[in-house]
């Protein structure tokens, strides 16, 4: 029997493999970034935790939680009795997500799971009972079977519970992400991937995401677009952040000549200086949509 056959299955682990090796090795750059990150999107986090209307003594699962977010944000509006639960298929960003959540005082309040997203395999004293609100920033496009995911994350709700999930826009709209990613293709002379690859910008057409939710069994399905700024001191500093923290990037380039990579690189620092203001500073507008439903 030769290996061609393998089946969907083996071809969906070795992703996921390959995405907790890429989040792993990007895990210490997320830390140095992490006050620069933050201040761009801490401001989704509050709206998709409002949208989940999260309330003092809640439970919450936090899916493809990085290095904390949304968590962090719901853990503060579910003290002192709730409790929420975040997880990561990568186990270095949870070590930074765990390191946080201590240093913050809400550690009482909060569990790390090395878990796949689309798997969630969860402990004991959670699978037993349902979660009122369930969240992911930034985590439902990277998954390969997102149906099947929505119908089980749907089935872990409580009656009336709530999936809030933020998403990125069309890479127009997210330059901070389009412009690197447009920069390094055109570089490596990569096409784009086709439509419904997993990636950043899987789930930017706001019709086809309803749907999705509504095809698994959500109601009250609500959308909410929102801009959000990122900003660098300078274009170099701009790069260096995708160079430490984008791992898709990383994976793109990695079986390429150091020439090329540095070539893809400078040419990021090039096309960012366009944002540059006076003072050298890049300020960077860019489209979340925020998308709730409820059980």
């Amino acid at each position: 029997m030769g290996m061609s056959n393998s089946g969907h299955s083996s071809n969906s682990d070795d992703f996921k493999a390959q995405q907790r090796q890429m989040w792993d090795n990007a895990a210490a750059g997320w830390q140095n970034w992490w006050e620069t990150i933050e201040r761009g999107a801490q401001k989704v986090s509050d709206k998709i935790v409002e949208l989940a209307e999260i309330k003092q003594g809640d439970r919450v699962l936090d899916i493809a939680t990085g290095i904390g977010e949304p968590a962090v944000t719901a853990a503060r509006k579910v003290k002192p009795n709730g409790r929420v639960l975040a997880t990561d298929i990568s186990s270095q960003m949870l070590a930074i997500a765990k390191t946080r959540a201590s240093s913050l005082g809400l550690d009482n309040l909060m569990e790390f799971r090395e878990s796949d997203g689309e798997k969630l395999d969860l402990p004991d004293s959670y699978a037993a009972k349902k979660f009122d609100a369930i969240l992911s920033r930034w985590g439902l496009m990277f998954f390969p079977n997102l149906p099947a995911a929505l119908v089980r994350i749907r089935d872990m709700l409580v009656t009336n519970g709530r999936l809030s999930a933020a998403v990125w826009s069309a890479p127009p709209k997210v330059p901070l992400l389009g412009l690197a990613f447009n920069t390094v293709r055109k570089q490596i002379n990569a096409p784009a991937p086709p439509p419904g690859t997993p990636g950043p910008f899987a789930l930017a057409d706001i019709e086809a995401l309803k749907q999705s939710f509504s095809q698994a069994g959500f109601k009250d399905i609500r959308i909410e677009t929102l801009q959000t700024t990122f900003s660098f001191d300078s274009p170099e500093s701009f790069t260096r952040l995708h160079q430490q923290v984008t791992a898709p990037i990383t994976a793109m380039l990695a079986n390429h000549a150091e020439e090329v990579k540095n070539r893809a690189w400078n040419s990021i620092t090039e096309a960012v200086s366009q944002y540059a203001d006076s003072h050298g500073r890049v300020n960077l507008d860019n489209e979340v949509i925020c998308i709730v439903g409820k059980n």
